[in-house]
């Protein structure tokens, strides 16, 4: 990982067209700018986290009781 200190209105390049912006600084926050080709997927990396564990919830699934299933079906 590398790490650099950046001010406000200071910018980082990644590779030839990705540029990381500090557009303000206050006591516990930083907020940045992301100038990227559109094409460039760009995502809260929290957000990402969460429809995965999301996804992987609804993937487990418990085994299905066929009993239950055909006495409902009866019943109808």
């Amino acid at each position: 990982m590398l790490v650099l200190a950046r001010k406000k209105n200071e910018s980082i390049i990644i590779g030839e067209n990705i540029e990381i912006i500090i557009t303000e600084i206050t006591e516990d926050k930083v907020k940045i700018g992301i100038r990227a080709p559109k094409n460039m997927k760009i995502f809260r990396k929290e957000l990402l986290q969460e429809v995965e564990q999301e996804n992987k919830n609804s993937a487990v699934s418990d085994k299905i009781d066929l009993s239950k299933i055909r006495v409902a079906m009866n019943t109808k």
